[in-house]
């Protein structure tokens, strides 16, 4: 086993989510921004793509060093150990980006990295003429940040949202790893009853559906670096096999899941249905103003229709309104609502006990948190 430096790549204001999810895996980490680095196997890699529900990749860092000339990254790039990562025919595309560094033509970054690569990949298997690149796929990224050049493999593929069974997504979707950090924020628990009442494409009620029965976010979907013969099918089917072994089927849950779009309703059903979670969240058309309930100690998370659209802004303004009355009654639930509006407290009519800042895809938005005074019973 050898150690690796591992990058999870993170949404702006999810990093220390992330972190905690490294970290419940087993591995030291540390926090920056975008980022959590972590040192590990190759068993990490298998693990963190399958479990990390809000990590966006796995990033494999092969090498990190100041590159202010084309031929210093040429030369930098040729003295990392390539060899250990990619076989002689691996397919390896070159992407890249460049942010207040003297080197600021990605493309021309772009090229001396694949050419460094390849220079190297010859001496080391040494062979002449073209590589074939028709083996396993390792696509490289070179990142210029203030003259400091890091060099990564993606061990992911398609990004980590992309769990495998979206059939369709409708309109504005929320991102499944912004979805699932969302409902972990919440400390909801899989005991007391779960609500989203702007369930859209029901990602969010999906999400909850898998951390309640802890289904791995991966179980469903493949990954690029599955195909590559260092890491070893054995320990994927190892990982994989702790996937099956520590998810809890037969949790019982009780998440409902509304909208006022009877379309959407339908779209959310046919996820649920092909995710395999039907069952355990119940589907219905409502329009939020409409919502009671005799259940108690229980979480409503939504991600509301924010006004931003010309003309939609009075609209929703009403519907916060009645949201917060609809909810005033509920002294025992903890209530957790997504939106760029900054008026949103005043609306609900009530200040929130929390807010935090986080990224809806580019839209800036804030998480309003407010949490039951009433504890549960012990049992």
């Amino acid at each position: 086993m050898k150690k690796l430096s591992l990058i999870a790549t993170s949404a702006m204001g999810l990093e220390a989510i992330v972190g905690k999810e490294v970290k419940d895996l087993g591995y030291d980490c540390q926090v920056e921004n975008g980022k959590v680095m972590f040192e590990a196997d190759e068993m990490a890699i298998c693990r963190s793509n399958l479990w990390l529900r809000t990590a966006d990749r796995i990033k494999i860092k092969v090498g990190e060093f100041q590159a202010k000339t084309f031929d210093e990254l040429f030369e930098k790039t040729k003295a990392l150990n390539w060899g250990d990562y990619l076989p002689v025919n691996a397919e390896f595309p070159v992407i890249g980006k460049s942010v207040k560094s003297t080197l600021h033509s990605v493309p021309d970054c772009q090229a001396i990295v694949k050419k460094a690569v390849v220079e190297k990949i010859k001496s080391h298997y040494k062979t002449e003429g073209w590589l074939s690149e028709n083996g396993p796929f390792y696509r490289i990224e070179v990142a210029l940040l203030k003259d400091i050049a890091t060099i990564t493999i993606d061990a992911s593929g398609a990004g980590l949202h992309k769990r495998g069974f979206r059939m369709d997504q409708g309109g504005a979707p929320i991102k499944e790893t912004l979805a699932a950090a969302l409902v972990l924020l919440t400390r909801w628990n899989p005991d007391r009853p779960f609500v989203d009442p702007f369930c859209g494409s029901g990602t969010i009620p999906l999400e909850a559906a898998m951390i309640g029965q802890n289904i791995a976010p991966g179980f469903n979907r493949d990954f690029a670096s599955e195909a590559w013969d260092w890491i070893g099918k054995d320990k994927w089917d190892i990982a994989r096999q702790e996937v099956e072994d520590k998810a809890k089927y037969n949790q019982p849950l009780d998440i409902q899941a509304s909208d006022i779009d009877h379309r959407m309703v339908n779209i959310a059903k046919e996820n649920a249905e092909e995710a395999g979670l039907s069952e355990f969240i119940q589907f219905k058309q409502m329009q939020v103003k409409d919502f009671t309930t005799t259940k108690e100690f229980g979480v409503i998370v939504g991600n509301p229709p924010y006004g931003e659209r010309l003309g939609e802004k009075r609209e929703v303004e009403q519907l916060y309104r009645e949201m917060g009355q609809a909810f005033s009654s509920l002294d025992t639930w903890s209530i957790y609502m997504l939106t760029s509006h900054e008026g949103f407290e005043e609306l609900y009519g009530k200040p929130a006990t929390k807010k935090r800042k986080l990224f809806n895809g580019f839209i800036k938005t804030d998480f309003y948190q407010y949490w039951s005074n009433v504890r549960p019973p012990r049992n």
